[in-house]
């Protein structure tokens, strides 16, 4: 993976972890928009500027691709490189809930 990549994207936004997260299938931004409000139970919703700001972007970085238009919806999915980018960020996560829950975890 390439180093501007990584400098980019890892730690990841939330809105940019739940968008490449659901695109591990085929989606269109409004159906990511709704699935993450799901997932977060509404704690966190995605504005149409951040939704397509960051699939533009994602998809110039080769995180993920265009598919298809469905109705004039443009569904895209992950590429390889947004999967080895994924991971990572999740290894990140797990270890931040691991190491919360250690020794040190109660601030001394």
């Amino acid at each position: 993976m390439q180093d501007r990549i990584k400098r980019i994207y890892v730690p990841m936004t939330e809105t940019g972890f739940y968008i490449l997260f659901c695109l591990q299938n085929e989606m269109h931004g409004y159906n990511i928009g709704q699935r993450v409000k799901q997932m977060t139970g509404g704690a966190v919703t995605i504005s149409p500027g951040t939704m397509y700001g960051t699939l533009s972007k994602m998809e110039k970085d080769g995180l993920i691709r265009f598919v298809r238009e469905e109705e004039k919806r443009k569904l895209y999915v992950m590429t390889e490189l947004g999967r080895e980018v994924l991971e990572i960020e999740l290894h990140r996560i797990e270890r931040l809930y691991k190491n919360s829950k250690g020794e040190y975890a109660d601030g001394r």
